[in-house]
């Protein structure tokens, strides 16, 4: 932002380009350490104030990134902001899992995630305004950035409170408030009426929960099924993270003569691609939540061709092509990380109940994003090989995001067979509710999903209908 004025990032906070790769990856260090204690804690707590406190706690951090003033106090901001948004994702997607069955969680969970796709496209929409205040009140572009969206974040985490639903109550159960939660508002239950007691009967599970101890945990912790869902994360994550951060640098390597505003607006329509893919691919990912692995894979190979294009298409005279290899990337993009996160929770819930969930997610998620340090940390401009300029500049980087993704897809299809050769329900112990059913392929379903399997046929191809 604003390069030309020399008030960028790197100027005003006389960084190297090490530095700031450096200040980006100390993030994912924090957020990697504390997410699993973070929504183990939520587990325990009330969910929506842990989520308030998570977003208090960003804007606060957010504002005082506008009084950086070396590299130091980006790095002890970007610890402090890893620390406190630990937990949110999979604090998230464990939340969701409270209200719905998780065979259908995959359409709310990308609902949810459009939310970082709306926040890369307005970034880098009014960012390009942020540029136009630089100099205004002695604040250069980005100092107004970050405490404008603090400031929103404070707001926005506060209003939570009041808006926000805690975890469903049997019909008729009242509440009980003790220490903090007696001064704190009361938000107005999520179901009531005749939704409330359909609810509580197909997902019995959530208001009849069990306290989880070590033993509990110790066998989420050694349960298999982690490891190739985690390298799934890993891959999606690592080039989703390195795209957001490195977008305006990919673009302006394809075409030198773009100005900094340029840039700003053209990072965007990659994530409004995001925004489409995940709102047409995690409804059907759902109604045939059997193929989550094909959904995973199919967009994971329209980035890797994305990827190609934005390294080896165009030409000097004619650089658009490789712009377009981006926004097939922005699209691959988009599914990967909900669809991930559903099927962890799918996998999870039936064997180790609410623990399973809070516990697995954070882990996939956590230790997930050790791709994002290695995209923001090693890759690109802190990668020594790929800082020369030239039309290929960056091309060793997008290769070995090409390969972590091609090893997301062998995860993909491994966990897949193990799941039907090896596990086949096996392991699956907890009935969620009294309605629930184990299908033909050894997965439990939920009341909710039982019958939505009876009335709509969801969970079968065509091919697979056909045969029965």
């Amino acid at each position: 932002m604003n390069e030309a004025q020399h008030h960028d990032l790197e100027e005003v906070l006389h960084l190297s380009p090490k530095q700031v790769s450096t200040g980006l990856a100390l993030f994912y260090v924090c957020y990697v350490i504390f997410g699993f204690p973070s929504n183990l804690i939520m587990t325990r707590l009330s969910p929506r104030v842990w989520m308030s406190r998570i977003v208090i706690g960003v804007g606060i951090i957010g504002s005082c990134m506008a009084a950086m003033k070396a590299a130091w106090s980006l790095y002890l901001l970007r610890l402090l902001l890893g620390i406190v948004i630990a937990g949110m994702w999979p604090g998230m997607a464990y939340y969701l899992t409270l209200f719905y069955p998780p065979s259908r969680t995959g359409k709310r969970i990308g609902q949810y995630f459009t939310a970082s796709q709306v926040s890369a496209v307005v970034v880098g929409l009014v960012s390009a305004g942020f540029q136009k205040m630089d100099g205004l009140g002695g604040l250069v572009g980005f100092q107004w950035m970050f405490l404008i969206y603090g400031l929103v974040g404070i707001l926005c985490g506060i209003s939570l409170l009041w808006w926000l639903p805690d975890r469903p109550l049997p019909p008729g159960e009242v509440r009980t408030r003790n220490g903090l939660l007696k001064w704190l508002p009361q938000s107005k239950p999520a179901l009531t009426g005749e939704d409330a007691v359909i609810h509580y009967h197909d997902l019995t599970r959530i208001y009849h929960r069990q306290r989880w101890g070590v033993k509990d945990l110790l066998r989420v912790l050694i349960d298999w099924r982690l490891w190739p869902l985690l390298l799934m994360y890993f891959g999606a994550v690592g080039v989703g993270v390195g795209v957001q951060n490195y977008a305006s640098v990919i673009i302006q390597a394809t075409n030198s003569r773009l100005t900094s505003i340029d840039l700003s607006l053209l990072t965007a329509p990659i994530w409004i691609m995001d925004l489409i893919a995940i709102l047409l691919v995690t409804p059907f990912s759902d109604r045939f939540h059997h193929h989550r692995a094909l959904f995973f894979s199919v967009p994971v190979c329209i980035q890797i061709a994305g990827l190609l294009v934005t390294t080896y298409g165009g030409s000097e005279a004619n650089p658009w092509p490789r712009y377009g290899g981006l926004l097939m990337v922005g699209f691959g993009l988009g599914p990967t990380i909900p669809i991930t996160t559903t099927w962890t929770n799918e996998v999870f819930q039936p064997r180790h109940g609410e623990v399973g969930v809070a516990a697995a997610s954070a882990l996939v998620s956590g230790l997930g994003n050790l791709g994002s340090i290695l995209t923001t940390y090693a890759l690109f401009t802190g990668w020594l090989a790929d800082s020369h300029p030239g039309r290929k500049q960056y091309r060793k980087s997008t290769l070995v995001m090409v390969g972590i993704l091609s090893l997301s897809i062998l995860s993909a299809f491994v966990m897949t067979l193990l799941l039907r050769f090896v596990d086949n329900g096996k392991s699956a112990k907890q009935i969620s509710s009294g309605s629930s059913t184990i299908d033909g392929e050894g997965i439990i379903m939920d009341g909710a999903a039982k019958r939505e399997l009876q009335e709509r046929g969801f969970g079968r191809m065509w091919w697979q209908r056909r045969r029965r």
